[in-house]
């Protein structure tokens, strides 16, 4: 198992996307803590299936909208686990309305979950390990962020959800130049369409789905594991001179994108 003796943090990670990869890596033998923005039945579900791996797990909740928040759990990550070498940044959401009827609260939401709290739940995940390598530890870390073909693809109708996601893409370049010197890869996954909760209403209109999945070369959507997978690799060793990239999981449909 790759990722025995690592502790990883997930946000959004208890359902969809985020899910399928605390249960990946905790496959791979890491110890996991997972949040959500509240403690209910998915947390609860997620808590117990993760600890069926065998493995410490911790089951967080806030909004991470919230810098405190976004110190509180990395804070409580390290209370509990004793270390934190893997943050996923995976919560995200999105609306969709045309640009003009787009309203300040919702491009505030978007904004604050897809992209601020990324790079605030970074920083603080960041000095955690300086301090750490301060005291002597020698490791360093793994941040992996849950992108999305629109960092590159336009989406008409989710403005504020492609310039959030184009925030992260530039996020991950910088950052993986500026914390290599502290051995820490920072790296983006951008899944396109994913059968998930996020994309519900996609799921239930069968024309709809349809037409995207005929401009998917692979002719389907993904699922949550096609994305774990990556996810389990880039958190490895195996993956320890990768970083500054985009990955993308999405059956062909970038490079076959011929407008909305």
């Amino acid at each position: 198992m790759r990722l025995t003796g690592s502790v990883a943090l997930v946000t959004g990670g208890t359902q969809g996307i985020g899910r399928g990869i605390a249960l990946r890596l905790a496959q791979e033998g890491a110890d996991l803590v997972v949040t959500g923005r509240e403690h209910d039945e998915k947390s609860e579900e997620i808590g117990e299936l993760l600890r069926a791996e065998g493995h410490r797990v911790h089951v967080a909740a806030g909004d991470i909208t919230g810098m405190e928040v976004c110190k509180r759990l990395v804070d409580e990550t390290v209370a509990e686990m004793g270390q934190l070498d893997i943050l996923i940044n995976n919560a995200g959401v999105h609306n969709t309305a045309p640009f003009w009827d787009i309203s300040e609260e919702d491009y505030d939401l978007t904004m604050g979950v897809n992209l601020k709290a990324a790079f605030f739940i970074t920083q603080f995940f960041v000095r955690h390990v300086r301090e750490q390598q301060a005291q002597g530890a020698k490791r360093g870390g793994k941040v992996i962020n849950i992108s999305s073909v629109h960092e590159e693809m336009p989406f008409p109708r989710h403005a504020s959800y492609c310039v959030s996601k184009g925030g992260l893409k530039m996020m991950t370049r910088n950052l993986a130049i500026e914390l290599a010197p502290l051995g820490i890869t920072v790296n983006n996954i951008a899944p396109g369409a994913i059968a998930t909760p996020i994309n519900q209403e996609l799921l239930d209109d069968p024309d709809a789905l349809s037409s995207l999945t005929d401009r998917i070369p692979l002719s389907r959507l993904g699922k949550p594991e096609d994305v774990a997978g990556l996810a389990a690799f880039l958190a490895s060793a195996e993956a320890d001179y990768v970083t500054g990239s985009t990955y993308y999981v999405d059956g062909g449909l970038l490079w076959n994108y011929s407008g909305q």
